[in-house]
């Protein structure tokens, strides 16, 4: 989805607006106009994500999701599948393991990925039927999990009880 119609729009809007007003407040809107972009741009595509995960949550038939590409959000839809098991578009951890600090607070992050991980994240976030969003939060909290079992070192010495014969 396109958003340069919607920020141009917004941006002739606040300059018509100032076109009453005195020359600096002319060349203040158009300065602010400019520099606004990226804050309109980020703020139409939140708004786009909490429609997406009120439609999601209001609809049974499966997911629908905003991804981001280059500077424009994208919607996404993917249905539930036919047969198997029940769908769950972004299935967390079970109730006994949620994380008894998360306060449902989120926070946004700029992750950096070389281009070929960023494609295998997509492909396998894409096989589980989530977003990459979804599939690197569920790939974070895995990461943090603690382990159950103290990880075995292939080095360093072991020690053998017992008996031998020869």
């Amino acid at each position: 989805m396109d958003l340069t119609d919607y920020v141009d729009a917004l941006r002739r809007s606040l300059t018509a607006t100032a076109a009453a007003g005195t020359e600096q407040a002319q060349e203040t809107a158009r300065l602010l106009a400019e520099a606004l972009e990226p804050a309109v741009r980020l703020t139409v595509t939140e708004a786009l994500s909490a429609m997406a995960a009120e439609v999601t949550a209001a609809w049974d038939g499966g997911l629908v999701d905003i991804r981001v590409r280059g500077r424009d959000p994208e919607v996404v839809v993917v249905h539930a599948p036919e047969s198997g098991p029940e769908f769950d578009p972004a299935p967390g951890p079970p109730v006994e393991e949620a994380d008894p600090e998360d306060d449902g607070a989120v926070a946004r992050i700029s992750l950096r990925l070389p281009e070929a991980l960023k494609s295998r994240a997509e492909t396998a976030a894409a096989a589980a039927g989530l977003s990459l969003n979804a599939w690197l939060v569920r790939a974070v909290a895995d990461g943090l999990r603690e382990p159950t079992d103290p990880p075995r070192s292939a080095r360093g010495p072991r020690r053998y009880s017992g008996f031998a014969r020869s």
